[in-house]
């Protein structure tokens, strides 16, 4: 389903992600995991793209099983770092083939120790141009072409400590013709929601959803802060973190307990909707869920809309 008509039908949205496995026992594996998520009854599901195209076919091969023996909407990323045009328009033609109606569009990163001077799009807000030109082309079973997603960061991003120019880039990639911006994972919603009023400001008028990442271990997170670089974590957060620190399960219960009010307070705000990475486990986010008092995102669509 074209993401404008996710948008039009679903006041409210809830979304999961997912990376692809390695290898065919970790695609079962994360097949079984997503029966869960599916009666979760998400707008949408996404997937994503490894550094410089490294899980191209994986992620390929993940959103058309989702799109086939699931009845969720799948939408892949795509990064435009290190790759050619002629590669994108492959990867375009392939996507749309198979029947894929969104693309979630990212600059992304090189492989450890590559450049970017390969890449025939150097920046996101060129590769959501190329996909709207795709659409052009008539080359898209729907005469509109892929719904376009791309990311939006509250907290800043590293490669652009400018937030007057980094708030440019994501007009720019708005005015390019994206649908909706996702946005990075964030543990501080005023930090969300000061970012939310100045997209405002600026003039972007597309839906935006808040990305929630449940921190569920000390090494989970970590690894966060490292692969999100200028994420902050406020420090109650990691007050209640360090106190559980030797209980693993206590610290997942501290995560979830802080994702749960991080969601509580968006919907309350009347946010358009949020976008979990689940790293590939429904347990947190299906608690989250129970948390709010809810079993599904209809239940909490209703919520909202009341």
């Amino acid at each position: 389903m074209h993401l404008n008509d996710v948008l039009a039908r679903d006041s409210f949205t809830a979304s999961f992600e997912f990376f692809p496995p390695k290898n065919s026992t970790g695609f079962e594996t994360l097949f079984a995991t997503i029966a869960d998520f599916e009666r979760l009854r998400p707008s949408f599901v996404s997937v994503t793209y490894g550094a410089g195209g490294s899980t191209r076919q994986n992620t390929h091969d993940l959103v058309v099983r989702i799109g086939t023996q699931t009845g969720l909407a799948a939408m892949p990323h795509l990064t435009c770092v290190d790759h050619t045009a002629q590669e994108i328009d492959h990867i375009l033609v392939r996507y749309a083939a198979a029947g894929v109606s969104n693309i979630l569009a990212l600059r992304g990163d090189a492989p450890l120790g590559a450049a970017h001077s390969s890449s025939a799009y150097p920046h996101a807000v060129d590769l959501v141009s190329a996909v709207r030109a795709f659409a052009r082309s008539g080359r898209h079973p729907d005469p509109r072409g892929f719904g376009i997603a791309v990311a939006g960061y509250p907290e800043g991003h590293s490669q652009t400590p400018n937030t007057l120019v980094q708030m440019d880039h994501l007009k720019a990639k708005c005015d390019a013709g994206a649908d909706l911006i996702i946005s990075q994972l964030c543990f501080d919603n005023h930090a969300f929601h000061d970012w939310k009023e100045r997209c405002e400001l600026a003039g972007i008028k597309i839906p935006i959803l808040a990305g929630i990442m449940p921190i569920t271990s000390v090494a989970g997170l970590k690894r966060m802060a490292e692969l999100a670089s200028g994420t902050r974590f406020p420090a109650p957060l990691l007050r209640a973190v360090r106190r559980a620190q030797d209980d693993p399960d206590a610290v997942a219960r501290v995560g979830i307990h802080w994702a749960t009010e991080q969601c509580r307070n968006l919907v309350d705000r009347k946010v358009r909707g949020i976008h979990f990475y689940t790293l590939n486990r429904s347990d947190a986010t299906r608690k989250i869920y129970e948390n709010l008092g809810i079993s599904s995102t209809d239940a909490l669509r209703s919520s909202v809309d009341r």
